[in-house]
């Protein structure tokens, strides 16, 4: 398939499937061909896993809710906002969020599907309420779980769960108390500290997604575009591994290897290259001579792929 017609059809499966495996062959015969799913064991290959937009699904539509609408839109999650309460979920409170529903905790959160490897922020206006979701919510497969609340709540609620049967492995999934500990006490500075945990959950997670820029740009450019990847990194170099930029004509770009001296060298080289055929690794060592001449100080490597669409 043409390089660009698969990103297309990437797109589309990241939409439809969430997670989608790639193989892109670096070397010999199959050289520049790119796959769907795990292949080439033997060969010099780089396979990697790229998901859709993450689901989070907010419970509770108070003013940490309110918050962190702003934040994870900008992030680019898929936003799905739930409260109890009419007047706590409707589209005038939170225009932003993807869906925000009206629904009881109890009798019809239980029932409602989400997608597996959902994020779930648990911020109702009720300790019973938490408990209630978070009890459901640990018979999901999700790739995060926090429930706001301080530390003697939060313990009451642990020891609630282990004398009700749940173990100790379900209960170490949990968040709580929520968010990165940076001494916040505002809903604005709760929020702040919720979406950082979840970059962090989600950066170490392994799996990257392409940012909506790029994938905006793919779906409407029709002109030469050459996509930088990250193919590998090591010691304090920028972005990791899985990250993108696209380059198109009189060099525009969306998307980010890391900024800085690497990405304006890597773009440049991109823009002379558009309208070329262009399939190559190129490793930028940023701890000699190489880093003196891109004003890099920070260390370390990285190494990058270039391809024609």
């Amino acid at each position: 398939m043409e390089r660009r017609a698969f990103y297309r059809e990437l797109i589309r499966r990241l939409e439809s499937e969430g997670r989608v495996d790639v193989t892109t062959w670096l070397s010999g015969k199959h050289q520049g061909e790119k796959r769907f799913g795990f292949h080439g064991e033997e060969a010099e290959t780089f396979r990697e896993t790229l998901r859709g937009k993450i689901p989070v699904i907010v419970l509770g539509g108070g003013h940490v809710s309110l918050a962190l609408e702003n934040i994870l839109k900008l992030l680019e999650f898929h936003l799905t906002v739930i409260d109890d309460r009419e007047e706590f979920a409707n589209r005038e409170r939170f225009s932003l969020a993807d869906e925000v529903f009206r629904m009881d905790f109890e009798t019809e959160f239980p029932q409602a599907v989400f997608p597996e490897g959902a994020y779930y922020i648990i911020v109702t206006r009720g300790h019973q309420y938490d408990y209630i979701c978070l009890k459901e919510i640990l018979k999901r497969t999700s790739g995060y779980i926090g429930m706001i609340g301080s530390r003697k709540k939060v313990a009451a609620t642990f020891q609630r769960l282990r004398e009700e049967g749940v173990s100790e492995e379900e209960i170490r999934r949990v968040h709580a108390p929520i968010g990165l500990p940076i001494g916040g006490s505002t809903p604005a500075e709760i929020a702040v500290s919720i979406a950082a945990e979840i970059i962090q959950v989600k950066e170490t997670s392994g799996v990257q997604g392409l940012e909506e820029e790029v994938k905006e740009t793919l779906l409407k450019e029709e002109g030469p575009l050459v996509m930088v990847t990250v193919l590998k990194k090591e010691g304090s170099s920028p972005r990791g591994r899985g990250s993108r930029m696209l380059v198109g004509e009189y060099g525009k770009i969306k998307g980010s290897i890391g900024g800085g001296a690497v990405e304006y060298e890597a773009a440049r080289y991109a823009k002379e290259s558009l309208g070329h055929e262009l399939f190559e690794t190129v490793q930028y060592r940023l701890s000699d001579g190489q880093a003196a001449d891109l004003g890099m100080i920070c260390g370390g490597s990285i190494q990058v792929l270039f391809e024609s669409l």
